[in-house]
């Protein structure tokens, strides 16, 4: 059995217990999950942790030969990451049982979890959702309206982006990353871009650190705008929903504007930015940036006071910080929870000094934190548009600055948390590309949420999270 550590020591053999142990070490002192997956064919299982400072740790483990010992009791959040390994590279985890499929949808009985008792039956809804929406299946285990446990089955439009991404070129790999989730657009292609450039030896120059980061907040803008109108459809206030789905369309418009996308598709490449914007398209992009700070928090002020929707809103799926801790929660779901986590407070690539997380007060980890927290963090996204909008946008690159290394890892705070890339090079091709998003991060933490609470509910719990289907279908 192998163990590698990145950054600390070069590969070393070891014995059948130390990948387990060292996870167990690390997780001991601080240090967080942040993704397992299968490399080599399958013959390699790496898991990444994370400490807070942004330092990253790779663990390696042979596969193959013999199962490797399963980490689901150490870090429950490893679940999804161990049976995807199982279902797409045919892994085998000893003590994580039962290994139910996740990708390879099999019969009901084989992904489901039993639930027996007086007067227990399912409710099914989905895969096919009434309205423009991806495929999902919720098993919903009831007794009268309350919420036992809810299974999720996603991954009904699974593309196999990463394994057609093999052998690709590292500037083609781009178009693969970028297509896996429209609303993370942006924040998969910087985190793609990261992890080449460090394993290229490559740093961003402050102007191309000081770009990337425009587009990042320009998409968290759109999308926190987006998930506010969710909740607002959630119960049922169109007038809400409406004021606030007709900023969102106007974020993307101004997306449209700055980089000539409503998504800014084709904005980010690996090594530079060509993306230019002059004095006068700046200054009309801050003036329009203010403009939908005012009428947001205008709107937002007529939520607050709005009975009928604030009625509604708090106790309801609560998840509380040591759950969201243990379950892996991120983004915005973790820091109104508690967990004061925000990648961007530790990301040198990126020019967020002095970055701190607000948090909603308080952070109660229900619907109400949830929907507050998005406020907080659009306040913090508008000022952070207008200090670095002071100036026109310049092409810029990144330049030699490091030693190559063979795996490079990213991470990036997306609107819906940290989005987590590797990707391993052979030859300037990409031999592995593997994106954990904030989205596949947070679906086992909606799930959780939702026991215990009413079936009415479970929508509003859901827009609450307001999560990607795409990201888990890459």
């Amino acid at each position: 059995m192998t163990v590698e550590a990145t950054g600390t020591a070069d590969p070393v053999e070891s014995g059948p217990g130390a990948y387990r142990a060292e996870v167990r070490r690390l997780l001991g002192t601080g240090w967080r999950f942040a993704g397992l997956y299968a490399s080599a064919g399958g013959t390699v299982v790496r898991t990444l942790l994370t400490a807070a400072d942004g330092s990253t740790r790779l663990i390696g483990v042979a596969a193959g030969t013999a199962p490797v010992p399963s980490i689901v009791d150490l870090v429950p959040a490893a679940g999804w990451d161990e049976r995807e390994a199982v279902d797409l590279y045919g892994v085998a985890f000893a003590g994580h049982e039962p290994m139910r499929p996740l990708v390879d949808h099999g019969p009901l009985e084989r992904w489901t979890v039993p639930v027996d008792g007086h007067d227990a039956y399912q409710i099914a809804v989905g895969p096919i959702h009434a309205g423009v929406i991806e495929s999902g299946h919720f098993r919903f285990h009831v007794v009268g309206d309350r919420i036992l446990h809810l299974d999720a089955r996603l991954f009904y439009k699974h593309r196999g982006l990463e394994k057609a991404a093999e052998g690709q070129p590292v500037q083609r790999g781009m178009a693969y990353a970028v297509r896996a989730c429209a609303g993370c657009a942006v924040a998969n292609a910087v985190a793609y871009a990261h992890a080449c450039e460090q394993a290229l030896g490559l740093v961003p120059e402050p102007e191309l650190a000081r770009v990337r980061t425009v587009l990042l907040e320009l998409e968290r803008v759109w999308n926190h705008l987006n998930d506010i109108a969710a909740v607002c459809a959630g119960v049922g206030l169109a007038a809400g929903n409406t004021r606030f789905a007709g900023l969102t369309e106007r974020a993307r418009r101004l997306n449209a504007a700055v980089g000539g996308h409503r998504f800014l598709f084709g904005t980010v490449r690996v090594g530079g930015s060509d993306l230019s914007a002059g004095t006068g398209q700046v200054a009309a992009a801050r003036t329009e940036l203010a403009a939908l700070h005012r009428e947001a928090a205008a709107s937002w002020r007529e939520l607050r006071f709005n009975i009928s929707l604030q009625d509604r809103l708090p106790g309801v799926g609560i998840v509380t910080a040591p759950d969201a801790l243990r379950l892996g929660a991120t983004g915005p779901a973790a820091r109104a929870a508690g967990l004061a986590q925000d990648v961007r407070t530790c990301s040198p690539r990126l020019a967020y000094r002095g970055f701190a997380p607000v948090a909603a007060d308080p952070a109660g980890g229900d619907v109400k934190a949830r929907f507050e927290q998005r406020a907080v963090e659009l306040w913090q996204s508008f000022a952070l548009l207008d200090a670095l909008l002071d100036r026109p946008l310049h092409p810029a690159t990144a330049g030699p600055a490091g030693v190559p290394e063979p795996i490079g890892i990213a991470r990036v705070e997306s609107p819906r948390g940290a989005t987590t890339c590797a990707v391993e090079l052979d030859g300037g091709r990409l031999a592995r590309l593997h994106l954990r998003t904030g989205s596949y991060a947070n679906w086992p933490v909606v799930a959780y949420a939702a026991a215990g609470n009413l079936l009415p509910d479970f929508p509003l719990i859901n827009k609450s999270f307001e999560l990607c289907y795409a990201c888990t279908d890459r």
